[in-house]
């Protein structure tokens, strides 16, 4: 069964993407918004690993199957991510822990999350965010980024570092927001008559992460902030408290107030052409991710290469954000379109080759 919220906040989060992707590594300019698209991509991770989980226990499927099944998505990912690395970025940034080296080892955490009574897992969520600011603070973070890029040493020590907090998508604090997405859909999918009601729970803890967010800025105005315990500014590297506080409020309140008004309302629809466009996205996020580097990046060191210039020469400074923005433009519609004609033709994308080699 596929939930139109989910769909829509999926093309959400690739839509977001897309644009920010074009506008910070063409023309360097990273709009207000940037920052809500991998939270929510993240969480909507553990909400499908939910629904898969249930459609495949309904098919009575063993535990020991998928747990077979669930490692071996997760290690897909994990190693797809290390691929994705090469290929599309640099060699030298292999070891740069982007989303899906993340999502892969959030996918073998949620294997055992399944496992777990809830408040063991709401324990993990915790230990996650606590675990995030400390290992930053003991290993210098700042120091291993430079214009606004994650710039690590080969060395076991900084792989290591990286991989838990401090590049791109590290476990601490990230692993939170799939591992929430996975009780929240325990919660708001449950049986009913507890399915309607529990919606409500995760729409008024989204609301109030939603307004403690703006507690460390307005602290800040009245002089009693500290920015070593209580940063006020929105970062996403390093994910702030104020970040963390209001992408972990926007992914509660739209899930459960999408499902509550899209899912569960039988008088609306967003009819057959809607709920395609949305369908399509969502059904094809994993093969429009790579896509969308592929039309941006590649032509860049291509360009580069061509004129005899350092791969990253052209870095963040190719284009004007008048250009870069109606690019980011094309390339949804060229991704939409590619995605559509592999839905028609029925083409295996990445989430094909998956399904195929891991369930």
């Amino acid at each position: 069964m596929r939930y139109p919220s989910i769909d829509i906040l999926r093309t959400f989060a690739i839509v977001l993407m897309v644009l920010v992707h074009f506008s910070e590594n063409l023309s360097g300019k990273t709009w207000a918004f940037a920052g809500f698209g991998a939270p929510m991509f993240a969480f909507l991770s553990g909400i499908s690993y939910r629904l898969w989980l249930d459609s495949r226990e309904r098919r009575g499927a063993s535990d020991d199957a998928i747990s077979l099944a669930t490692i071996r998505r997760g290690l897909f990912l994990f190693f797809l991510g290390f691929v994705f690395n090469v290929l599309v970025w640099l060699p030298q940034d292999t070891f740069n822990w982007d989303v899906l080296t993340f999502i892969g080892v959030a996918t073998l955490g949620l294997n055992v999350a399944r496992k777990l009574p809830e408040p063991v897992v709401l324990t993990a969520i915790g230990l996650a965010l606590f675990l995030g600011p400390v290992l930053r603070l003991e290993s210098d973070y700042a120091s291993y980024w430079n214009d606004g890029s994650y710039d690590y040493d080969p060395n076991v020590t900084d792989v290591l570092l990286g991989f838990l907090a401090n590049g791109y998508f590290p476990i601490f604090p990230w692993v939170a927001y799939p591992l929430a997405g996975f009780l929240t859909a325990q919660r708001v999918f449950a049986p009913p008559p507890d399915e309607l009601p529990r919606w409500r729970g995760a729409a008024l803890l989204g609301g109030t992460l939603l307004l403690l967010s703006f507690v460390p800025g307005a602290l800040t105005a009245t002089g009693l902030e500290s920015e070593r315990w209580l940063p006020s500014r929105w970062t996403m590297f390093p994910p702030s408290l104020t970040y963390v506080l209001r992408t972990f409020g926007v992914c509660l309140t739209t899930f459960s107030l999408g499902h509550r008004w899209l899912d569960r309302n039988r008088r609306w629809s967003l009819g057959p052409r809607i709920g395609e466009f949305f369908g399509t996205f969502s059904r094809r996020s994993l093969s429009i991710y790579l896509l969308h580097h592929l039309l941006h990046i590649w032509p860049l060191w291509i360009w580069t290469a061509l004129q005899g210039m350092e791969p990253t020469a052209l870095w963040r400074k190719a284009l004007p954000i008048e250009t870069a923005v109606p690019l980011a433009i094309v390339g949804l519609a060229v991704c939409w379109g590619v995605a559509r004609l592999m839905e028609v033709r029925r083409i295996d994308g990445v989430e094909g080759w998956m399904r195929r080699l891991c369930d």
